[in-house]
């Protein structure tokens, strides 16, 4: 039988970690029906789950076996078994973790074994170990590069929680297309849907047409709004709801709408209000230039909006860039909002099927979206 190409996830925080993880490596090795390729370089994290114990060093090896993904993961087992894994409750500690991650582009869903491992495009530190062996092996059901993966995640390692609220929030500059993509997801999802009450803010249109005295209000309002819109409980636990907006925009807007002074008091009030809102599971950054932003701000002819200027949707831009190049809070996918074609069923069928990865805890065979990839 020809070699077949498998990843494996290697994780110990109990006794000698390194030790543990070497012995792991020298029996998978030494099995006949393994060539052993590579390994990465160990990566220490925290524990998922359970915080209250040590921390792991992890690593990812590439092989080359003869077995069948079934033989493959009876063998991680006994490996296991072998070094003394004790099988205790969930997310509890251990002496060796060994996960079959990807078996060539094998699909496998029975109660014994999920190949490929259905929360790795959750964890950094098996998307970044993969990377280091071979950055363009893709996901077969996501149909992703581990690449591309890891750079949603931002170096941060996730757990799926199904009894916390499923909040997508939709983050980008004015006129990107934030509020169109909330209602077609809205409609894929049937789902609780929140939108900016941009058209019942009294203050705003004056704002836009200069008067700074008013920005404070204006940001105030937006600012209660929110925190009733997205507090913890006026969200259903294990749902999804989706809203064209992220909380963390208001500090954005705050810093360019506002004078010092303003600003100041603005803050020592936004800090409590930000304490009570859901952090959401997953946030959907959508970008273009700021021309195409400028473009359909005109086309959409709010009349409070025509006085934007490009420089403020530069700013935005920048601001906006700033925030999720440190994102650690949930995955980020972002979008172009140019590439996108709503009259496309594949194309809205990918980015529905990218987004069920995230908040169901299932992986869902996604399609392969060529013109011009979103």
């Amino acid at each position: 039988m020809a070699n077949k190409t498998a990843y494996i996830s290697l994780g110990s925080n109990l006794g000698d970690r390194k030790e543990n993880i070497d012995k792991a490596i020298r029996m998978l090795a030494e099995n006949e029906h393994v060539e052993f390729v590579s390994v990465s370089e160990l990566i220490e994290t925290a524990p998922l789950g359970q915080a209250e114990q040590p921390d792991y060093i992890n690593a990812v090896a590439e092989i080359q076996t003869s077995f069948n993904p079934e033989a493959l993961h009876k063998t991680l087992i006994e490996i296991e078994n072998s070094l003394g894994r004790q099988r205790e409750e969930k997310w509890s500690p251990r002496t060796i973790d060994l996960d079959l991650l990807l078996f060539e582009d094998k699909i496998i869903d029975t109660p014994e074994l999920t190949v490929p491992h259905p929360q790795m495009h959750l964890r950094s530190f098996v998307l970044q170990g993969i990377c280091r062996l071979n950055p363009n092996v893709l996901h077969p059901v996501m149909n992703v590069s581990v690449d591309e993966l890891a750079a949603r995640l931002n170096g941060g390692n996730f757990i799926f929680e199904p009894d916390r609220p499923q909040l997508i929030s939709i983050a980008g500059n004015i006129g990107v297309g934030k509020t169109t993509l909330a209602k077609q997801l809205a409609g894929r999802f049937e789902c609780q849907t929140l939108f900016e009450p941009y058209d019942t803010n009294p203050f705003m249109p004056e704002v836009y047409a200069g008067k700074n005295e008013l920005a404070l209000n204006s940001q105030l309002f937006f600012l209660t709004s929110r925190v009733e819109q997205l507090g913890r409980n006026n969200l259903a636990d294990g749902k999804i709801c989706i809203s064209d907006y992220i909380f963390d925009k208001e500090l954005i807007y705050a810093k360019a709408l506002l004078d010092t002074r303003q600003l100041e008091l603005y803050e020592e009030i936004y800090q409590p209000f930000a304490t009570k809102v859901t952090t959401p599971v997953l946030v959907i950054y959508m970008q273009d230039s700021v021309q195409n932003c400028l473009e359909r701000i005109h086309n959409r002819n709010r009349p409070y909006e025509q006085q934007i200027q490009l420089n403020f949707l530069q700013q935005l831009d920048s601001d906006y860039n700033r925030l999720f190049a440190d994102w650690k809070c949930s995955p980020v996918i972002r979008l172009s909002t140019s590439q996108l074609d709503y009259s496309d069923e594949s194309c809205i069928e990918y980015i529905v099927n990218q987004i069920k990865c995230y908040v169901t805890g299932k992986q869902y065979s996604t399609c392969s979206y060529t013109k011009g990839q979103v």
